[in-house]
């Protein structure tokens, strides 16, 4: 009898750290998802801010070369990047795209521009997939640092070497840019 009950708690504790081990696959598996997308949408804000930045080198030539720089020191966001590579990225964006508004300002004819205004406009569709895919993945980092927090999911996601994840920032360069319309 007593090795029955011994066989069935052992069988409970089995089954509930299996549940608790997908269960946190799950969440982390969300979170590389959401940074993933991030990534995708970085990158076309990036495309985007290159099809800028081409409308701008007939009217600025002398800028044209610095904007172009920080275009290049650009990196790929992927599934396995931080919320510190994305918030470095994102500086990096806010730099250029400043850049780009102010020679646009210098030149009203460049503002006038059909291609400027609908590449603008794209700009502006990436600039808010992005804001919301940042909401999608800090949702799911909060998910997840929560769940291994808690007791006793806590000692699954030690022993299954779980840790938890950074938030991606607010960027107060961006409260201070200019609207892009």
């Amino acid at each position: 009898m007593s090795i029955a009950i011994l066989i069935a708690v052992v069988v409970i504790v089995v089954l509930w750290f299996v549940s608790a081990q997908r269960k946190l696959v799950v969440m982390d598996e969300n979170i590389n998802n959401s940074m993933s997308q991030i990534g995708v949408q970085l990158s076309s804000r990036w495309d985007a801010l290159t099809a800028l930045l081409d409308l701008t080198k007939g009217y600025a030539e002398h800028e044209y070369k610095t904007i172009s720089d920080a275009i290049k020191m650009r990196t790929s966001i992927n599934s396995k990047s931080s919320a510190s590579d994305v918030d470095a990225q994102e500086n990096i964006l806010t730099e250029a795209m400043g850049k780009i508004m102010a020679v646009a300002e210098s030149y009203p004819e460049l503002k006038a521009n059909e291609n400027y205004i609908k590449t603008m406009d794209s700009v502006n569709m990436y600039e808010e997939m992005v804001r919301k895919s940042r909401l999608v993945y800090n949702d799911s980092v909060t998910k997840l640092n929560r769940t291994i927090r808690m007791f006793p999911t806590s000692v699954a996601a030690g022993i299954l070497g779980i840790k938890s994840r950074d938030y991606l920032e607010t960027n107060d360069k961006k409260a201070e840019m200019p609207s892009l319309k």
